[in-house]
């Protein structure tokens, strides 16, 4: 997902607060639903001008429908996916929901859900063993999931694979996905015993396997082409 961070300034007492906010987003580049999402935010801000807050200020504040992230305090926005990025996701969300159902291993969940580790995250994808469900509450997992898969745009490759790297080795998230469909590559980490991700595959072809949904192997072509789902569910023999 693409963000971008909008600094909240405070209010003028004598100006119009929808004018004046209004006027903060001439030139800039977005659609009109970001525009009108991050007017309510900026309508929402509190007059000191500061864009910081809680985490739980940040639920309250972001609905189900807000595309955002927490992260250093602040509510980062996050633009819509590319029908690309939403293929590739969408597909390993109905494979992973429909092989962890048939072996009752857990939930899948996809974004927007939050994830609280350091920061509140928005994976595009994740994975709750069913001996973690206590992590799963109404409005976000508290915890670490036990696999996160991030699909990287353009926007978010230093995020992906440096920040969220970074948060997800540190918050103990047993098995990472990262998936580039821009140069059709994958690459799975897992924690190692001294608590550090090291890779268990990589490359644009090949058969790959999750440690932690068991039994469970992909294909890394089916990536960047996702054929029919009950294909792949016939050869995980599923269906």
């Amino acid at each position: 997902m693409a963000t971008a961070v909008f600094p909240v300034l405070a209010e003028p007492k004598d100006a119009p607060p929808r004018r004046d906010q209004e006027s903060r987003l001439t030139g800039l580049s977005i659609s009109p639903e970001l525009r009108d999402q991050l007017l309510e935010v900026l309508l929402a801000a509190p007059p000191n001008g500061t864009t910081k807050m809680s985490y739980e200020e940040f639920l309250a504040r972001a609905d189900e429908d807000t595309l955002a992230e927490w992260v250093n305090g602040e509510m980062i926005m996050t633009s819509p996916a590319s029908r690309n990025h939403q293929n590739v996701a969408d597909f390993l969300t109905s494979v992973l929901r429909a092989y962890v159902e048939q072996h009752e291993a857990g939930m899948v969940l996809s974004a927007p859900f939050q994830v609280k580790l350091e920061q509140g995250r928005e994976p595009d994808l994740h994975f709750v063993a069913r001996e973690h469900q206590e992590r799963l509450l109404e409005n976000r997992v508290e915890g670490a999931p036990d696999l996160v898969v991030e699909i990287v745009s353009p926007e978010s490759v230093g995020r992906d694979r440096g920040e969220k790297f970074a948060e997800y080795e540190r918050g103990g998230v047993p098995e990472y996905w990262l998936v580039d469909p821009q140069v059709r590559w994958v690459a799975v980490y897992n924690l190692d015993a001294t608590g550090c991700y090291q890779p268990t595959f990589t490359g644009t072809a090949g058969v790959f396997h999750s440690q932690v949904v068991k039994g469970l192997w992909l294909r890394a072509e089916w990536l960047w082409q996702p054929p029919r789902v009950v294909q792949v569910l016939r050869e995980l023999q599923l269906v």
